[in-house]
């Protein structure tokens, strides 16, 4: 299994603090020097950086949060970039990473679908004296100078207890809906979950899969099989993200026992946090999309300028037998009693989640 380690406290990762050395190092890009401001300045202002994401269906995040947020922080940094989704398809992603480097960036970030292909990407970089940086996702096998994410075991342990929370001390079958099963992430997840669930006797597993591509239509149907199978008797439903969460609980509603099945989810999405509000839904973990894109941003800035970013510890790739430099922050829980965090940090807007009838629920929750 792969496991993470830190090698720094997260004190000053968590304020996206994040400030760069400027101890020396072999970048892969062109200018950097050591000097004066203007000579990094000019290294930064040249350099080329591409993104690759993931989807558009596996999480709202990405088309809504990272994709903008990633704009305007390359372009207040200065810094020439482009962004391009893969719509779910590797080949489709293979095809964008070449024609950015035949287009000349220097810096590449990815958002692998599995590991395979997202080695496939980074070695092909290489080659081509194009620095990697692994965004969100760690590319097992891969050859990333950099990897930036939250540290997704503890995003697991936090469902794990955010369900157990809901459930209380009572005897509880479980059911986990865990996300796509070439997702190193999703691995973490679950290891996460399951560290806090089964250390407790009262609760019992009843059903585990995998959803494929994190979709979302296959959890629905996948649910369904395992409450039918389960003769309903399913009382907790630990759910990797918001859009599996909201599959299951569409099942649930069908069986009139929605809001009575704790159900947890993941990214604090503005369908997660409707679902949060009316009691659907147990909890969300909410990872602040700014902190994840300040760190790439500042990693790229570093080897656009020859030289090193800081990072607070290692992801330990076993399949490529090393360990990659990491940037590891902190995910947050939230249930009703702080649901208006991920709001009032921008991160989703008002507008979005406090429609219709959500409008009372929100005043109530102090969302202003």
């Amino acid at each position: 299994m792969v496991g993470r380690k830190r090698s720094v406290a997260l004190a000053g990762v968590v304020g996206v603090t994040l400030a760069l050395t400027a101890c020396g190092g072999g970048g892969s890009t062109s200018g950097g020097g050591g000097g004066g401001g203007t000579a990094g300045g000019d290294a930064a202002s040249k350099a080329k950086v591409g993104v690759i994401l993931p989807d558009t269906k596996s999480s709202a995040r990405w088309a809504n949060a990272d994709q903008p947020q990633l704009q305007k922080a390359f372009k207040d940094a200065g810094v020439e970039a482009t962004i391009q989704n893969a719509e779910g398809d590797a080949s489709r992603m293979q095809t964008i990473a070449d024609q950015m480097i035949t287009q000349g960036v220097t810096i590449l970030a990815i958002v692998n679908l599995d590991s395979r292909s997202g080695a496939a990407i980074e070695s092909k970089a290489k080659k081509a004296g194009v620095a990697t940086i692994d965004y969100d996702r760690l590319t097992l096998g891969g050859s990333a100078d950099y990897y930036v994410s939250f540290d997704n075991t503890k995003v697991g342990e936090l469902q794990g207890q955010g369900l157990a929370t809901c459930l209380g001390d009572k005897s509880a079958n479980i059911a986990y809906l865990n996300g796509a099963p070439t997702d190193n992430n999703a691995t973490l997840f679950a290891q996460g979950a399951h560290k806090v669930l089964d250390a407790k006797t009262n609760y019992k597993k009843v059903a585990e899969q995998a959803v494929p591509k994190w979709d979302n239509q296959q959890a629905a149907t996948i649910f369904e099989q395992m409450y039918t199978a389960a003769g309903g008797k399913i009382d907790g439903v630990l759910a990797a993200n918001d859009g599996l969460g909201n599959a299951a609980i569409s099942i649930l509603r069908k069986n009139n026992v929605a809001g009575k099945v704790p159900v947890t989810g993941q990214d604090a999405t503005a369908q997660g946090l409707q679902n949060v509000l009316d009691g659907s839904q147990c909890m969300t973990v909410y990872k602040p999309v700014k902190q994840e894109v300040d760190g790439l941003v500042k990693l790229a800035l570093a080897l656009a300028k020859g030289q090193k970013g800081e990072t607070n510890g290692t992801a330990r790739d076993d399949t490529g037998k090393r360990d990659v430099p990491s940037v590891l922050l902190d995910p947050v829980s939230v249930t009703k009693d702080n649901v208006k965090t991920p709001i009032d940090d921008g991160a989703v807007n008002k507008s979005d989640v406090c429609t219709g009838k959500f409008a009372a629920l929100c005043t109530k929750a102090g969302i202003s």
